[in-house]
């Protein structure tokens, strides 16, 4: 069952089109709003001083997904047919070594065409969805050698608040080590090594996960995609699944960064799987099992994350949160500002 998530006017000047770093900030020193999940209560902050409201004990897991440039250019042929139309492709998610679902911007393409990215990498198209704008693309080189070509070739996706081409590494965590998401897993950007290494000195626990974002937009208002059409791949291991124990054995909090960790996270608590691909809906209904607060960013209005976070508090508290938000100025997006959900 989807549930109507939260609406509410956006300014568009609190879209954040700027990293923090053109704008002269450290990225640990955006603003963070802190709500108390049980109260509502409301505090303004700044996010390296995370550690103010946190207990030596608990346990803070992170996104390491390092975030590939999943815009590809390239032309679009036809066997048997003179064409060859300029084409966008936004990597959607991965399937296996070779074979990857995708939103072509051209159309319309059917299969057997052949997209040429290069003089060595093209794609054919091998399936359609119905009721889906996602296309599936088997490569002609895999693993290794396709993300090489990624790399080369590509550019990061970016939405119409952002006007500039930022360079790949304003879309990274500086943990991300592990490529694969189309996305920036987002609410891990604002740790430097300075503040988790702060938080370490406090003893807060640090573990990491892999989610593989998927793309959340699909440049199609017809068609509305649901968590469950959204199948991301992840990977928890065993050391890090015992420390998430332990910590709620003692009483501590695990603190998942993102909605990427908590939909892991609770994949792997409701299925009793480590590894695999989850499309997991969570939303104000859903029992959370493991996760006790969240790092998060501002979600734009009727984003099914907002659902997620009606998991942590009442739809009037994230209500009323983001109508301050919104009065207090904080910024939207992958390069805005913070929200502590504890």
């Amino acid at each position: 069952m989807v549930v109507k998530a939260l609406d509410f006017h956006l300014p568009d000047e609190l879209n954040a089109s700027h990293p923090p770093e053109k704008r002269g900030l450290r990225r640990d020193h955006v603003r963070m709003m802190v709500l108390n999940r049980t109260t509502g209560e409301i505090q303004h902050d700044r996010f390296d001083h995370l550690l103010d409201y946190l207990q030596p004990g608990d346990l803070v897991i992170l996104n390491n997904s390092r975030t590939i440039p999943a815009v590809l250019h390239g032309k679009w042929s036809r066997q048997l047919e003179q064409m060859a139309a300029q084409v966008e492709v936004r990597l959607a998610r991965r399937r296996n070594e070779d074979t990857w679902d995708a939103l072509i911007i051209a159309g319309p393409v059917q299969i057997g065409d052949t997209l040429h990215f290069s003089a060595d990498l093209s794609a054919a198209i091998i399936e359609q969805r119905e009721h889906s704008p996602l296309t599936t693309l088997r490569f002609s080189k895999k693993e290794s050698e396709l993300f090489q070509a990624i790399y080369s070739l590509g550019e990061p996706i970016r939405y119409e608040y952002i006007q500039e081409p930022w360079e790949l590494d304003s879309y990274q965590t500086v943990f991300g080590s592990h490529p694969g998401s189309v996305e920036m897993p987002s609410a891990g950007r604002a740790f430097s090594w300075e503040l988790l290494f702060s938080l370490k000195q406090k003893g807060v626990e640090i573990e990491f996960i892999q989610l593989h974002t998927g793309l959340s937009y699909l440049l199609d208002d017809n068609y509305e995609q649901s968590p469950e059409d959204n199948e991301e791949e992840y990977h928890i291991s065993e050391v890090t699944m015992q420390r998430i124990l332990q910590a709620k054995a003692s009483g501590n909090k695990v603190i998942a960064v993102g909605t990427t960790v908590v939909r892991a996270l609770e994949s792997a608590a409701l299925t009793n799987t480590l590894s695999g691909v989850t499309n997991l809906y969570i939303n104000r209904h859903y029992p959370l099992q493991l996760v006790d607060g969240m790092i998060t960013g501002l979600h734009e209005p009727k984003a099914s994350h907002l659902e997620m976070l009606s998991a942590f508090v009442s739809e009037d508290h994230l209500q009323a949160a983001y109508a301050e938000a919104i009065k207090s100025r904080y910024l939207w997006h992958e390069f805005g500002d913070m929200n502590l959900l504890i």
